[in-house]
């Protein structure tokens, strides 16, 4: 089963609270006896701010959420904090659970303006809880353990600008140069995808262009604007290759999807395709209307549409 990205978070953060867990016990219970007094809680952290990994800054907060000690970090104490309010911070909101410890949601840092979490471990005295030992930690400093996800493949539909949507029925497509000469385009295009290595190509029907990015530059984009895409010549600058082998749309398939592409295009004069994606690898491809509702959904189910579902 594909994992999608809230998958991958929850798998990051377990790996990441399982890490924290005891360590951060261990410091607090040692935090407990000094409970107030602020060199002594400086001492403490400091000696055990090795033992917490990937760490930021350490400190401690009573239960108003108020720094009772100094931040500690790699190079050492930084004073600033003594006393600094972190009752309004977002992790100081969140609920800490019965068994003493909260990893909070990432957070964008004060001070450096960066992705952020917050570890709070409760600090005790027998069964009372006198407040919470805090780490921080930067996201860029935290090894990412979860597997990249992959992106859907249901049909997903995203409203687009409602001042758009408004005044849909008072719209009317104008010709563009593409349309004009959209078959000879869509064969263009065509041939770039089946033999000459374009991967994923994102069709501009209003602004008459179509982006494209190849297997021999994956990470850099070309725009082919209405006189490339209305000259044949333009697949004389790339390259025959072999369609990918890992391409999870077939070959034959990229004619049927540019057709129903053009068919979604010039059908209605008011609701009618402004711009369309496929992306070969990923296998699916996106649409986006007149009405500026963006459509993604995989090749098949696409195929499986014709202009009366959307219409």
């Amino acid at each position: 089963m594909k994992k999608s990205w809230k998958d991958s978070i929850y798998l990051q953060r377990e790996e990441l609270a399982r890490i924290l867990r005891e360590p951060m016990a261990r410091l607090a219970e040692r935090c407990s006896p000094a409970w107030g007094e602020r060199e002594q809680l400086n001492d403490i952290l400091n000696n055990g701010f090795p033992s917490i990994p990937h760490c930021t800054f350490l400190y401690c907060v009573n239960m108003d959420g108020i720094q009772i000690c100094d931040n500690v970090g790699q190079s050492g104490i930084t004073p600033a904090h003594f006393g600094r309010d972190r009752s309004h911070r977002p992790y100081m909101k969140e609920v800490v659970p019965s068994w003493g410890f909260l990893l909070s949601d990432a957070y964008i840092s004060l001070t450096e303006r960066r992705p952020s979490l917050t570890a709070l471990q409760v600090v005790r005295q027998d069964e009372h809880w006198l407040g919470y030992l805090g780490a921080d930690f930067d996201l860029r400093n935290l090894k990412v353990t979860a597997e990249l996800y992959d992106e859907p493949g249901y049909w997903r539909q995203v409203k687009g600008d409602p001042a758009i949507r408004g005044t849909v029925f008072s719209q009317t497509r104008i010709e563009s140069p593409m349309d004009r000469n959209i078959e000879q385009a869509l064969s263009i295009l065509e041939e770039l995808i089946t033999q000459r290595g374009v991967f994923q190509c994102i069709l501009h029907f209003s602004s008459s262009q179509a982006t494209i990015w190849t297997v021999d530059d994956p990470f850099r984009y070309r725009i082919l604007d209405h006189e490339a895409l209305n000259d044949p010549d333009i697949c004389l600058v790339f390259p025959s290759r072999p369609y990918p082998s890992n391409a999870a749309i077939p070959p034959v398939d990229i004619k049927r999807i540019l057709d129903t592409m053009q068919s979604l295009r010039l059908t209605d004069p008011t609701f009618y395709l402004r711009t369309a994606s496929i992306n070969v690898f990923n296998g699916t491809v996106s649409l986006t209307f007149s009405c500026d509702g963006s459509h993604y959904m995989s090749y098949v189910e696409f195929l499986m549409k014709d202009t009366t579902f959307w219409f």
